[in-house]
């Protein structure tokens, strides 16, 4: 399949997801959560990148194409609407490395990039690799 050749403004280059993926119903998942979005933004403000979406899933299912909202952050860069994805940590696209690796490299295909915010993955760059 084709993809037009994607032109970008300044602010098109800014355009990010934010991803967050955790347990559904329990007290810890919404800290998780809270702390999953806190870092996110705090890690967009460092890069100068700006949320057009913020995209919730609940954890559990490890095949990221089986879940509805990596399915929308899939749709984004495919339409070329997000040069970003920012996750908390690796885990949250899929706890198996092929599956997580497969998933970061297609979006790296379609000029995407994958950042994880958790701060011990922040100060080491914090992409996907």
């Amino acid at each position: 399949m084709e993809f037009p050749e994607r032109t970008e403004t300044s602010s098109d280059a800014l355009a990010a997801v934010l991803y967050v993926c955790v347990r559904a119903g329990q007290s810890i998942s919404e800290l998780s959560e809270q702390r999953a979005v806190e870092e996110g933004h705090s890690c967009a403000g460092k890069r100068g990148l700006r949320f057009v979406a913020e995209v919730t899933d609940p954890y559990g299912e490890p095949v990221p194409q089986e879940r509805e909202g990596w399915l929308r952050v899939r749709e984004m860069a495919q339409r070329g609407e997000v040069t970003s994805v920012v996750t908390r940590w690796p885990n949250a696209i899929s706890p198996y490395h092929s599956l997580r690796y497969a998933e970061i490299s297609w979006l790296r295909e379609r000029r995407v990039r994958v950042l994880f915010s958790w701060p011990p993955l922040s100060v080491l760059g914090g992409e996907g690799a």
